[in-house]
């Protein structure tokens, strides 16, 4: 088993997944940004610089259950007061092969740091880039261990005619590398079936840890 998150997700996204044994891998975070939790098939990976000895001893006293310690509210709380961070949701991750050629969409590259898509993406991505298409907006930046990520983000009035999908699709084809990956809050059943349709695949779930 990889030390590296990088290397554990690149993994995963080849379809070679951490071993389902009912354990936990420890991992330093990736950089001083990133931090967080990964739950596989029951497999977790928690990447962070606190001591590995207190996380296990952290994810003992919190579950009884190793398949779901990871992602128990009661280590999530215990890590997040460990570290001085805090989280917004527990995300599903998903990944998808880039593709080849232009997006079959018509994008025109922006400068927007205002629109709200773009001003989170700033917080937690480097290298962002901006696409706007007629009712919708695509960016893609560098997430977690350098790893390419993806957001879309449709009007209201311009839904329910594919143009999330197509987003979604277009990212595969502007991202300048092997695989995009994006996030979605599973209660967002729309944002998952829009992933889902262009064709990204789910590998985990994952919880970000938000210094400051």
């Amino acid at each position: 088993m990889s030390s590296d998150v990088a290397e554990i997700l690149s993994a995963a996204a080849r379809g070679a997944f951490p071993p389902p044994d009912g354990s936990t891998t420890v991992v330093p975070q990736p950089g001083p940004r990133d931090a967080g939790v990964l739950a596989f098939t029951a497999h977790s990976v928690v990447f962070t610089d606190a001591d590995p000895e207190w996380v296990r001893a952290a994810l003992a006293a919190t579950s009884s259950d190793p398949l779901a310690a990871s992602m128990n509210p009661g280590f999530l709380l215990a890590l997040m007061a460990r570290t001085g961070r805090h989280m917004n949701t527990v995300d599903l991750l998903t990944v998808a092969d880039a593709l080849p050629g232009p997006p079959p969409l018509e994008l025109r590259e922006i400068d927007d740091p205002g629109h709200p898509r773009v001003a989170r993406a700033l917080k937690f991505r480097d290298e962002v880039r901006v696409w706007a298409a007629d009712g919708g907006v695509l960016v893609l930046g560098r997430g977690v261990a350098g790893r390419w990520e993806a957001a879309v983000e449709v009007d209201e009035e311009v839904r329910h005619r594919g143009l999330g999908r197509a987003l979604a699709t277009a990212a595969r084809h502007l991202v300048p590398g092997e695989v995009v990956w994006a996030q979605q809050a599973p209660g967002n059943a729309r944002s998952v079936r829009v992933f889902q349709a262009a064709g990204y695949r789910p590998v985990a779930s994952e919880a970000l840890l938000i210094a400051g």
